[in-house]
């Protein structure tokens, strides 16, 4: 639920309070039914059919070694999700995140190759992101550009980016010091991959932000109504310019990490993940209209998303059939959510017809 809003903004103070002022008194009498009709519920239960499907899939499921792979193999995606959480939750969204992580990556690589310290390389990688974040976000704020445009134009431009500094050039003697943090679990839990400590570590600090601050209000409240936000004071647009920064800041450190657990910096490190990064987000109940959502969804969302392709792998699903499951979770994710929104649209468009029938026959 997203935290209460301010009351100068004319929206209602929350989801659940808008929805108690207009339900019909039958629904009131059942009110303590609504904590088991939102969509983290919904998630929670879906995660246990993943456990139970990957489960029968193969006895390997939950053991160590295969919870470990499973961690390796989201947890850049995963950390992406959070700057996208924020951003989609403003009514913006950042297409560009997998190919900043790649550019990052071929940065690392770069640097390396010319004999750059690695301390300095990662540095360089990393203010390359937040350079590339804040441009989409000077584009997106100061020139007024849709972000989807914006960011599916520097798609292509920081990918091309890592084909220049690149090329077909391969770079893979990293120091083990630092790719072992790739490959080898946290110390004294056998399972748990760096990237997805950082990650947790990190989506505890966006709850906070997101459900506890005034910060967080605001993010909520410029998606619910951007105009209302202006009006009440809120700095709009310096606050969507530090989202993208943000998205870029944290991209580039998941691209650092990949190069790490790869072992490998080339041109095309995490191409497509965008879609990946996106579907979990919208998986995990964030609206795509913006100011709706919580970052417990996108938590449950990552697991849903990430064990449910374990499992199908663990099946030997064809790798190449990953892309339908992708897509199917995509659309599920934007139209079960909003499943009301649309349907209001549709009556209100009935109407509108049937009324301009009716003046042509009395016309």
């Amino acid at each position: 639920m997203a935290p209460d809003l301010n009351p100068t903004l004319g929206e209602s103070t929350s989801t659940s309070e808008e929805a108690t002022l207009h339900a019909p008194a039958a629904l009131e009498r059942h009110v303590w039914l609504r904590p088991f009709l939102r969509w983290e519920v919904a998630l929670a239960l879906i995660a246990v059919v993943v456990v139970v499907f990957g489960e029968a899939s193969s006895t390997s499921f939950l053991t160590k070694g295969n919870l470990f792979y499973l961690c390796l193999s989201i947890g850049e995606v995963a950390l992406m999700t959070l700057p996208m959480t924020l951003i989609v939750l403003t009514g913006e969204i950042d297409l560009s995140v997998a190919s900043t992580m790649g550019m990052s990556s071929a940065i690392v690589g770069y640097l390396w190759m010319h004999g750059w310290s690695m301390p300095l390389a990662i540095v360089v990688a990393l203010l390359a992101g937040a350079g590339g974040g804040l441009f989409n976000g000077l584009l997106v704020t100061r020139l007024g550009l849709p972000s989807l445009a914006v960011t599916i134009g520097t798609l292509e431009l920081y990918r091309g980016v890592a084909v220049i500094l690149l090329g077909p050039n391969t770079v893979s003697n990293f120091p083990a010091s630092y790719t072992n943090i790739g490959i080898d679990p946290v110390p004294h839990t056998g399972f748990l991959s760096y990237s997805i400590l950082i990650f947790l570590v990190f989506a505890i600090v966006f709850g906070v932000v997101m459900h506890a601050t005034p910060f967080g209000r605001t993010l909520y409240a410029m998606g619910l109504n951007k105009e209302a936000a202006l009006y009440a004071g809120i700095r709009v647009k310096r606050t969507k310019t530090l989202l993208f920064v943000l998205s870029g800041l944290i991209s580039a450190m998941a691209g650092v990490l990949l190069t790490f657990r790869l072992a490998t910096s080339v041109q095309d490190n995490g191409l497509g993940q965008e879609l990946n990064v996106v579907a979990i987000v919208l998986l995990g109940g964030i609206s795509i209209f913006g100011g709706k959502g919580t970052i417990a969804g996108v938590l449950l969302a990552v697991f849903v998303f990430a064990g449910f392709q374990n499992a199908l792998l663990l099946t030997n699903f064809d790798q190449r059939g990953l892309g339908v499951v992708t897509g199917s979770l995509l659309v599920i994710s934007v139209l079960v959510p909003n499943a009301g929104r649309f349907a209001a649209r549709i009556r209100e468009l009935s109407r509108r017809r049937r009324r301009l029938r009716a003046l042509a026959e009395q016309g």
